[in-house]
Protein backbone atom coordinates (compact mmCIF):
# COMPACT_ATOMS: atom_id res chain seq x y z
CA UNK A 1 0.00 0.00 0.00
CA UNK A 2 1.49 3.15 -1.08
CA UNK A 3 2.07 5.67 1.77
CA UNK A 4 3.33 8.92 -0.21
CA UNK A 5 0.68 11.20 -0.10
CA UNK A 6 2.26 13.23 -2.27
CA UNK A 7 1.45 10.16 -5.09
CA UNK A 8 -2.00 10.42 -4.21
CA UNK A 9 -3.27 9.99 -8.16
CA UNK A 10 -0.46 8.69 -9.77
CA UNK A 11 0.07 5.06 -7.13
CA UNK A 12 -3.25 3.85 -8.39
CA UNK A 13 -1.90 4.18 -12.34
CA UNK A 14 0.96 2.66 -11.91
CA UNK A 15 1.56 0.85 -8.41
CA UNK A 16 1.32 -2.93 -7.90
CA UNK A 17 1.21 -6.25 -10.48
CA UNK A 18 -1.93 -5.25 -11.56
CA UNK A 19 -0.46 -2.33 -12.99
CA UNK A 20 2.43 -3.92 -15.02
CA UNK A 21 0.85 -3.22 -18.43
CA UNK A 22 0.27 0.57 -17.27
CA UNK A 23 4.31 0.68 -16.56
CA UNK A 24 5.28 -0.96 -19.95
CA UNK A 25 3.48 1.70 -21.71
CA UNK A 26 5.03 4.10 -19.72
CA UNK A 27 8.75 2.86 -20.27
CA UNK A 28 8.62 3.08 -23.67
CA UNK A 29 7.96 6.99 -23.18
CA UNK A 30 11.35 6.62 -21.10
CA UNK A 31 9.74 5.47 -17.66
CA UNK A 32 12.47 3.56 -15.26
CA UNK A 33 12.56 1.65 -12.38
CA UNK A 34 12.94 4.67 -10.10
CA UNK A 35 10.72 6.80 -11.94
CA UNK A 36 7.85 4.67 -10.90
CA UNK A 37 7.81 5.47 -7.18
CA UNK A 38 8.17 9.35 -7.76
CA UNK A 39 5.64 11.50 -7.91
CA UNK A 40 3.99 12.58 -11.08
CA UNK A 41 4.20 16.04 -12.16
CA UNK A 42 2.18 16.98 -15.55
CA UNK A 43 3.52 19.73 -17.74
CA UNK A 44 0.39 21.18 -19.86
CA UNK A 45 2.47 22.73 -22.62
CA UNK A 46 0.69 25.07 -24.77
CA UNK A 47 3.12 25.08 -27.80
CA UNK A 48 2.14 25.36 -31.13
CA UNK A 49 3.34 27.29 -34.23
CA UNK A 50 0.06 28.73 -34.87
CA UNK A 51 0.94 31.80 -33.12
CA UNK A 52 4.51 33.94 -32.15
CA UNK A 53 2.78 33.93 -28.23
CA UNK A 54 3.26 30.27 -28.56
CA UNK A 55 6.27 29.33 -30.45
CA UNK A 56 8.53 28.99 -27.80
CA UNK A 57 6.65 27.55 -25.52
CA UNK A 58 7.71 23.71 -25.93
CA UNK A 59 11.39 25.08 -24.80
CA UNK A 60 9.83 26.19 -21.79
CA UNK A 61 7.54 23.15 -20.91
CA UNK A 62 11.51 21.60 -21.24
CA UNK A 63 13.01 23.57 -18.87
CA UNK A 64 9.36 23.24 -16.37
CA UNK A 65 9.98 19.54 -16.47
CA UNK A 66 13.75 19.94 -15.73
CA UNK A 67 12.87 21.84 -12.48
CA UNK A 68 10.23 18.89 -11.64
CA UNK A 69 12.83 16.42 -11.89
CA UNK A 70 15.59 18.12 -10.16
CA UNK A 71 13.54 18.41 -7.44
CA UNK A 72 12.59 14.84 -6.99
CA UNK A 73 9.71 14.53 -9.59
CA UNK A 74 9.25 12.92 -12.48
CA UNK A 75 7.46 15.19 -15.35
CA UNK A 76 5.42 14.49 -18.29
CA UNK A 77 4.83 16.85 -20.78
CA UNK A 78 1.47 17.38 -23.09
CA UNK A 79 -0.58 19.09 -25.38
CA UNK A 80 -3.03 21.64 -24.99
CA UNK A 81 -4.36 23.68 -28.42
CA UNK A 82 -4.27 27.24 -28.98
CA UNK A 83 -5.77 29.96 -31.16
CA UNK A 84 -4.58 33.26 -32.41
CA UNK A 85 -6.94 36.27 -31.91
CA UNK A 86 -4.51 38.00 -33.61
CA UNK A 87 -4.57 36.24 -36.96
CA UNK A 88 -8.60 35.42 -37.00
CA UNK A 89 -9.39 38.76 -35.45
CA UNK A 90 -12.66 40.34 -37.77
CA UNK A 91 -13.39 36.48 -39.68
CA UNK A 92 -15.40 33.55 -39.16
CA UNK A 93 -12.90 31.57 -37.44
CA UNK A 94 -12.47 34.34 -34.10
CA UNK A 95 -15.56 32.85 -33.12
CA UNK A 96 -13.96 29.58 -32.17
CA UNK A 97 -11.76 32.14 -29.92
CA UNK A 98 -13.31 31.63 -26.52
CA UNK A 99 -14.82 28.33 -27.32
CA UNK A 100 -10.99 27.66 -27.21
CA UNK A 101 -10.79 28.84 -23.36
CA UNK A 102 -12.91 25.81 -22.44
CA UNK A 103 -11.71 23.41 -24.63
CA UNK A 104 -8.14 24.09 -23.46
CA UNK A 105 -10.01 23.44 -19.41
CA UNK A 106 -11.62 20.90 -20.60
CA UNK A 107 -8.16 18.89 -22.49
CA UNK A 108 -6.32 19.68 -19.04
CA UNK A 109 -8.80 18.49 -17.06
CA UNK A 110 -8.74 15.57 -19.25
CA UNK A 111 -5.37 14.45 -19.77
CA UNK A 112 -4.22 15.12 -15.91
CA UNK A 113 -7.37 12.99 -14.29
CA UNK A 114 -7.00 10.38 -16.84
CA UNK A 115 -2.91 9.79 -16.89
CA UNK A 116 -3.16 10.00 -12.65
CA UNK A 117 -0.65 13.00 -12.61
CA UNK A 118 -0.07 14.42 -8.96
CA UNK A 119 0.76 18.09 -9.77
CA UNK A 120 0.69 20.15 -12.35
CA UNK A 121 2.48 23.41 -14.20
CA UNK A 122 0.54 24.76 -16.95
CA UNK A 123 2.35 27.31 -19.28
CA UNK A 124 0.52 29.67 -21.11
CA UNK A 125 1.55 32.63 -23.49
CA UNK A 126 -1.73 33.80 -24.80
CA UNK A 127 -5.08 35.52 -24.12
CA UNK A 128 -7.63 32.47 -23.92
CA UNK A 129 -4.93 29.54 -23.27
CA UNK A 130 -4.34 31.14 -19.54
CA UNK A 131 -7.81 31.25 -18.39
CA UNK A 132 -8.12 28.27 -19.91
CA UNK A 133 -5.38 26.86 -18.00
CA UNK A 134 -6.26 28.26 -14.64
CA UNK A 135 -9.69 26.68 -14.89
CA UNK A 136 -8.49 23.35 -15.60
CA UNK A 137 -6.04 23.66 -12.95
CA UNK A 138 -9.19 24.66 -10.71
CA UNK A 139 -11.31 21.87 -11.64
CA UNK A 140 -8.27 19.16 -10.90
CA UNK A 141 -7.90 20.78 -7.48
CA UNK A 142 -4.22 19.28 -7.44
CA UNK A 143 -1.12 21.07 -6.50
CA UNK A 144 -0.08 23.64 -9.29
CA UNK A 145 1.71 26.00 -10.41
CA UNK A 146 1.20 28.33 -13.65
CA UNK A 147 3.75 29.58 -15.93
CA UNK A 148 3.10 32.80 -18.34
CA UNK A 149 5.07 32.29 -21.63
CA UNK A 150 5.87 36.00 -21.52
CA UNK A 151 6.07 38.96 -23.54
CA UNK A 152 6.86 40.32 -26.88
CA UNK A 153 9.99 42.83 -28.14
CA UNK A 154 8.30 45.56 -29.81
CA UNK A 155 9.24 46.56 -33.25
CA UNK A 156 10.93 49.40 -34.42
CA UNK A 157 9.54 52.82 -34.06
CA UNK A 158 7.69 51.71 -30.85
CA UNK A 159 5.48 49.47 -33.03
CA UNK A 160 2.98 46.24 -31.84
CA UNK A 161 0.32 44.09 -33.58
CA UNK A 162 -2.09 47.13 -32.99
CA UNK A 163 0.07 49.84 -35.09
CA UNK A 164 -0.80 47.38 -37.32
CA UNK A 165 -4.50 47.09 -37.05
CA UNK A 166 -4.50 50.58 -36.57
CA UNK A 167 -2.51 51.34 -39.69
CA UNK A 168 -5.12 49.37 -41.79
CA UNK A 169 -7.73 52.14 -40.80
CA UNK A 170 -5.67 55.04 -41.37
CA UNK A 171 -4.88 53.58 -45.04
CA UNK A 172 -9.16 53.71 -45.50
CA UNK A 173 -9.07 57.27 -44.56
CA UNK A 174 -6.37 58.07 -47.15
CA UNK A 175 -3.86 59.13 -44.18
CA UNK A 176 -0.98 55.81 -45.21
CA UNK A 177 0.07 54.74 -48.34
CA UNK A 178 -0.02 51.49 -48.61
CA UNK A 179 3.47 51.12 -48.72
CA UNK A 180 3.31 52.40 -45.06
CA UNK A 181 1.14 49.57 -43.71
CA UNK A 182 3.16 46.87 -45.22
CA UNK A 183 6.36 48.62 -43.72
CA UNK A 184 4.71 48.48 -40.05
CA UNK A 185 2.97 44.91 -41.14
CA UNK A 186 6.54 43.83 -41.55
CA UNK A 187 8.35 44.83 -38.48
CA UNK A 188 5.63 45.17 -35.72
CA UNK A 189 5.65 41.70 -34.52
CA UNK A 190 9.24 40.52 -34.35
CA UNK A 191 9.30 37.62 -32.65
CA UNK A 192 8.03 35.03 -29.89
CA UNK A 193 6.25 36.37 -27.13
CA UNK A 194 2.42 37.52 -26.25
CA UNK A 195 1.38 41.08 -27.80
CA UNK A 196 3.00 43.88 -26.22
CA UNK A 197 0.68 46.29 -24.81
CA UNK A 198 -1.64 45.83 -21.53
CA UNK A 199 -4.04 43.81 -23.64
CA UNK A 200 -5.62 40.39 -22.58
CA UNK A 201 -2.18 38.15 -22.37
CA UNK A 202 -0.19 40.60 -19.94
CA UNK A 203 -3.43 41.83 -18.42
CA UNK A 204 -4.20 38.25 -18.05
CA UNK A 205 -0.70 36.93 -16.64
CA UNK A 206 -1.11 40.45 -13.84
CA UNK A 207 -3.98 39.20 -12.94
CA UNK A 208 -2.94 35.43 -12.58
CA UNK A 209 0.19 36.56 -10.11
CA UNK A 210 -2.05 38.74 -7.99
CA UNK A 211 -3.70 35.80 -7.65
CA UNK A 212 -1.01 33.88 -6.24
CA UNK A 213 -0.56 30.98 -8.54
CA UNK A 214 2.45 32.14 -10.30
CA UNK A 215 5.74 32.49 -9.02
CA UNK A 216 6.55 36.16 -8.37
CA UNK A 217 7.72 37.98 -11.38
CA UNK A 218 6.51 35.27 -13.58
CA UNK A 219 3.63 37.90 -15.06
CA UNK A 220 6.28 40.24 -16.16
CA UNK A 221 9.49 38.88 -18.42
CA UNK A 222 10.53 39.00 -21.69
CA UNK A 223 9.37 35.65 -23.57
CA UNK A 224 13.17 35.24 -24.63
CA UNK A 225 15.12 35.53 -21.62
CA UNK A 226 16.99 33.67 -18.98
CA UNK A 227 14.44 35.15 -16.30
CA UNK A 228 11.76 33.52 -18.36
CA UNK A 229 13.66 29.69 -18.18
CA UNK A 230 14.34 30.46 -14.52
CA UNK A 231 11.39 30.79 -13.75
CA UNK A 232 9.94 28.01 -15.24
CA UNK A 233 12.63 25.46 -13.31
CA UNK A 234 11.26 27.26 -10.28
CA UNK A 235 8.12 26.65 -11.29
CA UNK A 236 8.39 22.70 -11.74
CA UNK A 237 10.61 22.49 -8.67
CA UNK A 238 7.82 24.81 -6.81
CA UNK A 239 5.05 22.13 -7.53
CA UNK A 240 7.10 19.07 -5.56
CA UNK A 241 7.22 21.67 -2.18
CA UNK A 242 3.24 22.39 -2.91
CA UNK A 243 2.85 17.99 -2.99
CA UNK A 244 5.18 18.32 0.13
CA UNK A 245 2.39 20.66 2.06
CA UNK A 246 -0.36 19.88 0.34
CA UNK A 247 -1.22 23.47 -0.94
CA UNK A 248 -3.91 22.84 -3.80
CA UNK A 249 -5.67 25.80 -5.96
CA UNK A 250 -8.94 25.89 -3.48
CA UNK A 251 -6.49 26.93 -0.49
CA UNK A 252 -5.38 29.62 -2.98
CA UNK A 253 -7.82 30.82 -5.28
CA UNK A 254 -10.12 32.61 -1.99
CA UNK A 255 -12.42 35.59 -2.19
CA UNK A 256 -10.00 37.67 -0.98
CA UNK A 257 -7.73 36.25 -4.06
CA UNK A 258 -10.15 37.13 -6.33
CA UNK A 259 -10.11 40.78 -5.24
CA UNK A 260 -6.29 41.55 -5.49
CA UNK A 261 -6.72 40.36 -8.92
CA UNK A 262 -9.40 42.77 -9.74
CA UNK A 263 -7.42 45.27 -7.65
CA UNK A 264 -4.09 44.67 -9.82
CA UNK A 265 -6.02 44.72 -13.38
CA UNK A 266 -7.52 47.66 -12.79
CA UNK A 267 -4.01 49.47 -11.12
CA UNK A 268 -2.67 48.46 -14.32
CA UNK A 269 -6.03 49.90 -17.15
CA UNK A 270 -5.81 46.08 -17.39
CA UNK A 271 -8.28 44.61 -20.41
CA UNK A 272 -11.70 44.29 -19.85
CA UNK A 273 -11.63 40.50 -21.08
CA UNK A 274 -10.47 40.18 -17.18
CA UNK A 275 -14.27 40.69 -16.55
CA UNK A 276 -15.58 37.55 -18.33
CA UNK A 277 -12.25 35.09 -17.38
CA UNK A 278 -12.14 36.10 -13.53
CA UNK A 279 -15.59 35.60 -13.18
CA UNK A 280 -15.14 31.93 -14.88
CA UNK A 281 -12.21 31.10 -12.89
CA UNK A 282 -14.46 31.80 -9.65
CA UNK A 283 -16.92 30.17 -10.74
CA UNK A 284 -14.49 26.85 -11.17
CA UNK A 285 -13.02 26.96 -7.70
CA UNK A 286 -16.71 28.07 -6.24
CA UNK A 287 -16.00 31.28 -5.21
CA UNK A 288 -18.99 33.72 -5.85
CA UNK A 289 -17.83 36.81 -7.77
CA UNK A 290 -20.05 39.27 -9.67
CA UNK A 291 -20.06 42.18 -11.97
CA UNK A 292 -21.22 44.41 -8.84
CA UNK A 293 -17.69 43.26 -7.02
CA UNK A 294 -15.99 45.12 -10.20
CA UNK A 295 -17.85 48.08 -9.17
CA UNK A 296 -17.38 47.91 -5.71
CA UNK A 297 -13.76 47.45 -5.97
CA UNK A 298 -13.03 50.10 -8.45
CA UNK A 299 -14.41 52.60 -6.46
CA UNK A 300 -11.47 52.83 -4.20
CA UNK A 301 -8.52 51.03 -6.41
CA UNK A 302 -6.77 54.01 -9.30
CA UNK A 303 -5.00 53.43 -12.56
CA UNK A 304 -1.97 54.01 -12.51
CA UNK A 305 0.07 52.76 -15.46
CA UNK A 306 0.47 54.51 -18.31
CA UNK A 307 0.50 51.76 -20.81
CA UNK A 308 -1.29 51.02 -24.15
CA UNK A 309 -3.64 50.65 -25.57
CA UNK A 310 -4.94 54.08 -23.73
CA UNK A 311 -1.38 55.06 -22.36
CA UNK A 312 1.68 54.67 -23.92
CA UNK A 313 4.48 51.83 -22.91
CA UNK A 314 4.72 48.24 -23.32
CA UNK A 315 4.94 45.59 -21.64
CA UNK A 316 8.71 45.11 -22.01
CA UNK A 317 9.23 48.76 -20.78
CA UNK A 318 7.77 47.76 -17.40
CA UNK A 319 9.64 44.55 -17.48
CA UNK A 320 12.45 46.76 -17.32
CA UNK A 321 11.58 48.83 -14.46
CA UNK A 322 10.46 45.79 -11.62
CA UNK A 323 7.86 44.46 -13.58
CA UNK A 324 4.46 44.32 -11.35
CA UNK A 325 5.89 43.82 -7.72
CA UNK A 326 6.95 47.41 -6.75
CA UNK A 327 3.31 48.28 -7.97
CA UNK A 328 1.62 45.15 -5.76
CA UNK A 329 3.77 46.44 -3.03
CA UNK A 330 2.75 49.74 -3.13
CA UNK A 331 -1.01 48.81 -3.46
CA UNK A 332 -0.46 46.65 -0.53
CA UNK A 333 1.08 49.42 1.97
CA UNK A 334 -1.72 51.72 0.98
CA UNK A 335 -4.71 48.54 2.25
CA UNK A 336 -5.42 47.79 -1.39
CA UNK A 337 -4.51 44.28 -1.01
CA UNK A 338 -5.20 41.23 1.13
CA UNK A 339 -1.69 40.30 2.08
CA UNK A 340 -2.33 37.19 3.93
CA UNK A 341 -3.30 35.61 0.45
CA UNK A 342 -1.79 32.27 0.32
CA UNK A 343 0.59 31.74 -2.86
CA UNK A 344 2.39 29.09 -4.97
CA UNK A 345 5.59 30.17 -3.27
CA UNK A 346 4.10 28.26 -0.21
CA UNK A 347 4.02 31.94 1.91
CA UNK A 348 1.71 34.53 1.92
CA UNK A 349 1.04 37.82 -0.83
CA UNK A 350 2.90 40.00 2.27
CA UNK A 351 5.88 37.52 2.78
CA UNK A 352 6.37 37.72 -1.28
CA UNK A 353 6.58 41.65 -1.66
CA UNK A 354 8.52 42.21 2.09
CA UNK A 355 11.77 42.93 -0.02
CA UNK A 356 10.14 44.05 -3.46
CA UNK A 357 12.31 47.26 -4.27
CA UNK A 358 10.43 50.35 -5.70
CA UNK A 359 10.31 51.67 -8.76
CA UNK A 360 13.43 53.63 -10.01
CA UNK A 361 12.22 57.53 -8.83
CA UNK A 362 12.85 58.70 -13.13
CA UNK A 363 10.31 56.18 -14.65
CA UNK A 364 6.92 57.09 -15.51
CA UNK A 365 5.29 54.13 -16.50
CA UNK A 366 3.67 54.02 -13.27
CA UNK A 367 2.10 56.69 -11.30
CA UNK A 368 2.52 57.48 -8.05
CA UNK A 369 -0.96 57.26 -5.69
CA UNK A 370 -1.37 60.49 -5.58
CA UNK A 371 -0.86 61.51 -9.07
CA UNK A 372 -3.57 58.40 -10.85
CA UNK A 373 -4.05 58.50 -14.88
CA UNK A 374 -8.02 58.15 -13.26
CA UNK A 375 -8.95 58.38 -9.75
CA UNK A 376 -11.26 55.46 -9.95
CA UNK A 377 -11.49 52.26 -11.67
CA UNK A 378 -11.66 52.54 -16.04
CA UNK A 379 -13.88 49.03 -15.84
CA UNK A 380 -17.21 50.58 -15.50
CA UNK A 381 -19.64 48.09 -14.90
CA UNK A 382 -22.74 49.67 -16.83
CA UNK A 383 -27.04 48.84 -16.45
CA UNK A 384 -29.88 50.51 -17.83
CA UNK A 385 -33.21 49.53 -20.45
CA UNK A 386 -29.98 48.30 -22.88
CA UNK A 387 -28.33 46.48 -20.51
CA UNK A 388 -30.92 45.14 -17.75
CA UNK A 389 -28.41 42.53 -16.39
CA UNK A 390 -25.19 44.29 -17.56
CA UNK A 391 -22.71 45.66 -19.89
CA UNK A 392 -18.94 45.99 -19.52
CA UNK A 393 -17.00 49.39 -20.74
CA UNK A 394 -13.26 50.23 -21.06
CA UNK A 395 -13.43 53.85 -19.59
CA UNK A 396 -9.68 54.84 -19.07
CA UNK A 397 -10.69 58.88 -18.80
CA UNK A 398 -8.96 59.75 -22.56
CA UNK A 399 -12.25 59.45 -24.17
CA UNK A 400 -14.27 61.48 -22.05
CA UNK A 401 -17.41 59.83 -19.44
CA UNK A 402 -20.32 60.46 -21.59
CA UNK A 403 -21.14 59.94 -25.22
CA UNK A 404 -24.81 60.60 -26.99
CA UNK A 405 -25.56 59.58 -30.29
CA UNK A 406 -27.72 57.81 -32.95
CA UNK A 407 -27.44 53.99 -33.55
CA UNK A 408 -26.12 52.53 -36.66
CA UNK A 409 -27.01 48.88 -36.81
CA UNK A 410 -25.34 46.14 -37.13
CA UNK A 411 -26.07 42.03 -37.05
CA UNK A 412 -22.54 41.46 -37.40
CA UNK A 413 -18.52 42.50 -37.02
CA UNK A 414 -18.10 41.90 -41.04
CA UNK A 415 -21.20 44.53 -41.76
CA UNK A 416 -19.66 47.16 -38.75
CA UNK A 417 -16.37 46.92 -40.13
CA UNK A 418 -17.61 47.86 -43.58
CA UNK A 419 -19.66 50.63 -42.55
CA UNK A 420 -16.71 51.95 -40.78
CA UNK A 421 -14.15 51.65 -43.83
CA UNK A 422 -16.71 52.47 -46.40
CA UNK A 423 -17.77 56.29 -44.53
CA UNK A 424 -21.64 55.00 -43.78
CA UNK A 425 -20.34 55.68 -40.24
CA UNK A 426 -19.92 58.93 -39.37
CA UNK A 427 -19.13 61.40 -35.86
CA UNK A 428 -21.69 61.29 -33.37
CA UNK A 429 -22.92 57.41 -34.39
CA UNK A 430 -23.20 54.63 -31.72
CA UNK A 431 -22.16 52.25 -33.67
CA UNK A 432 -24.37 49.16 -32.63
CA UNK A 433 -23.10 45.32 -32.92
CA UNK A 434 -25.36 42.46 -32.19
CA UNK A 435 -25.96 38.45 -32.66
CA UNK A 436 -22.05 38.40 -32.12
CA UNK A 437 -22.55 37.37 -28.20
CA UNK A 438 -21.98 33.86 -26.65
CA UNK A 439 -24.85 32.11 -28.16
CA UNK A 440 -25.95 34.71 -31.14
CA UNK A 441 -22.64 34.71 -32.60
CA UNK A 442 -21.65 32.19 -31.43
CA UNK A 443 -18.15 32.68 -29.40
CA UNK A 444 -18.22 36.34 -28.79
CA UNK A 445 -16.13 37.40 -30.83
CA UNK A 446 -14.03 40.73 -30.15
CA UNK A 447 -14.45 43.74 -31.87
CA UNK A 448 -10.96 44.56 -32.50
CA UNK A 449 -11.04 45.01 -36.13
CA UNK A 450 -14.18 47.80 -36.28
CA UNK A 451 -12.51 49.62 -33.09
CA UNK A 452 -8.83 49.69 -34.77
CA UNK A 453 -10.80 50.88 -38.27
CA UNK A 454 -12.47 53.88 -35.91
CA UNK A 455 -9.28 54.67 -34.51
CA UNK A 456 -7.60 54.57 -37.93
CA UNK A 457 -10.29 57.18 -39.33
CA UNK A 458 -9.70 59.34 -37.04
CA UNK A 459 -12.87 58.79 -35.26
CA UNK A 460 -12.22 57.68 -31.88
CA UNK A 461 -13.61 61.03 -29.98
CA UNK A 462 -16.34 61.54 -32.05
CA UNK A 463 -17.95 57.69 -32.70
CA UNK A 464 -19.03 55.03 -29.64
CA UNK A 465 -19.37 51.38 -30.18
CA UNK A 466 -21.70 48.97 -28.17
CA UNK A 467 -22.05 45.33 -28.58
CA UNK A 468 -23.54 42.24 -27.25
CA UNK A 469 -19.87 41.00 -28.36
CA UNK A 470 -16.30 41.71 -26.32
CA UNK A 471 -13.07 43.38 -26.85
CA UNK A 472 -9.57 42.88 -27.52
CA UNK A 473 -7.19 43.99 -24.63
CA UNK A 474 -5.98 45.95 -27.55
CA UNK A 475 -9.23 48.11 -28.28
CA UNK A 476 -9.69 51.67 -27.00
CA UNK A 477 -11.84 54.32 -27.80
CA UNK A 478 -15.40 54.89 -26.15
CA UNK A 479 -16.99 51.38 -26.55
CA UNK A 480 -19.21 49.41 -24.13
CA UNK A 481 -19.07 45.18 -24.59
CA UNK A 482 -20.88 42.36 -22.85
CA UNK A 483 -24.22 43.60 -22.56
CA UNK A 484 -26.42 41.10 -21.45
CA UNK A 485 -29.42 39.78 -22.38
CA UNK A 486 -27.26 39.19 -25.70
CA UNK A 487 -29.20 39.95 -28.90
CA UNK A 488 -29.82 36.20 -29.31
CA UNK A 489 -32.06 35.69 -25.92
CA UNK A 490 -34.19 38.69 -26.82
CA UNK A 491 -31.89 41.01 -25.02
CA UNK A 492 -33.16 45.01 -25.57
CA UNK A 493 -29.52 45.27 -27.94
CA UNK A 494 -31.72 43.40 -30.45
CA UNK A 495 -34.74 46.31 -30.82
CA UNK A 496 -32.70 49.05 -31.20
CA UNK A 497 -33.27 50.69 -34.74
CA UNK A 498 -31.15 53.00 -36.46
CA UNK A 499 -31.48 56.40 -35.40
CA UNK A 500 -32.41 55.31 -31.85
CA UNK A 501 -30.37 57.61 -29.27
CA UNK A 502 -28.42 56.16 -27.02
CA UNK A 503 -26.65 57.76 -24.21
CA UNK A 504 -23.97 55.83 -22.04
CA UNK A 505 -22.60 57.80 -18.54
CA UNK A 506 -19.69 56.14 -17.70
CA UNK A 507 -19.98 58.37 -14.19
CA UNK A 508 -23.56 56.76 -13.07
CA UNK A 509 -22.90 53.73 -14.68
CA UNK A 510 -25.83 53.62 -17.02
CA UNK A 511 -26.40 52.90 -20.89
CA UNK A 512 -30.21 53.87 -21.91
CA UNK A 513 -32.20 53.82 -24.85
CA UNK A 514 -34.21 56.54 -25.16
CA UNK A 515 -37.35 54.60 -26.52
CA UNK A 516 -40.35 54.44 -24.62
CA UNK A 517 -41.34 51.44 -22.60
CA UNK A 518 -44.72 50.39 -25.21
CA UNK A 519 -42.47 51.13 -28.15
CA UNK A 520 -39.90 48.25 -26.60
CA UNK A 521 -43.10 46.14 -25.88
CA UNK A 522 -44.54 46.20 -29.46
CA UNK A 523 -40.53 45.70 -31.18
CA UNK A 524 -40.21 42.66 -28.83
CA UNK A 525 -43.94 41.48 -29.85
CA UNK A 526 -42.09 41.28 -33.67
CA UNK A 527 -39.07 40.24 -33.07
CA UNK A 528 -37.89 36.79 -33.99
CA UNK A 529 -34.99 34.87 -33.02
CA UNK A 530 -32.37 34.17 -35.96
CA UNK A 531 -31.88 30.82 -36.51
CA UNK A 532 -28.79 29.14 -34.93
CA UNK A 533 -25.87 29.91 -37.38
CA UNK A 534 -24.13 26.26 -36.52
CA UNK A 535 -26.34 23.19 -35.81
CA UNK A 536 -23.06 20.04 -35.63
CA UNK A 537 -19.52 20.68 -34.31
CA UNK A 538 -17.75 22.45 -31.66
CA UNK A 539 -19.87 25.84 -31.98
CA UNK A 540 -23.50 24.52 -31.98
CA UNK A 541 -22.29 22.53 -28.89
CA UNK A 542 -20.71 25.51 -27.22
CA UNK A 543 -24.01 27.55 -27.77
CA UNK A 544 -26.67 25.53 -26.23
CA UNK A 545 -24.41 25.35 -23.24
CA UNK A 546 -22.87 28.59 -22.83
CA UNK A 547 -24.20 30.82 -19.95
CA UNK A 548 -24.75 34.32 -19.62
CA UNK A 549 -21.24 37.02 -19.73
CA UNK A 550 -22.51 38.29 -17.31
CA UNK A 551 -21.55 34.84 -15.32
CA UNK A 552 -18.70 34.25 -17.04
CA UNK A 553 -19.88 33.06 -20.19
CA UNK A 554 -19.31 29.12 -18.63
CA UNK A 555 -20.22 26.07 -20.24
CA UNK A 556 -20.65 24.11 -16.93
CA UNK A 557 -22.95 26.39 -15.07
CA UNK A 558 -25.57 25.72 -13.01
Amino acid sequence: MNEDKRRRYSAPVVDGIAKAPSRAMLRATGFTDEDFVKPQVGIASTWSRVTPCNMHIDGLAREAGAGADAAGGKSVIFNTITISDGIANGTEGMKYSLVSREVIADSIETVAGCEGFDGLVAIGGCDKNMPGCLMGLARLNRPSVFVYGGTIQPGPGHTDLISVFEAVGAYTKGDKRLIEVEQVEKVAVPGPGSCGGMYTANTMASAIEALGMSLPGSSAQNAVSEDKLADCRAAGAAVLDLLERDIKPSDILTREAFENAITVVIALAGSTNAVLHLMAMAHTIGVPLSLEDFTRIGKRVPVLADVRPSGHYLMSELVAIGGIQPLMKTLLEEGLLHGDCLTVTGRTLAENLADVAPYPDEQNIIRALDRPIKKDSHLRILYGNLAPTGAVAKITGHEGTHFSGKARVFASEEGATAGIMEGTVVAGDVVVIRYEGPRGGPGMREMLTPTSAIMGRGLGNDVALITDGRFSGGSHGFVVGHITPEAQQGGPIALVEDGDEIVIDAENNTITLKVSEQAMIDRHARWQAPAPRYTRGVLAKYARTVGSASQGAVTDGD
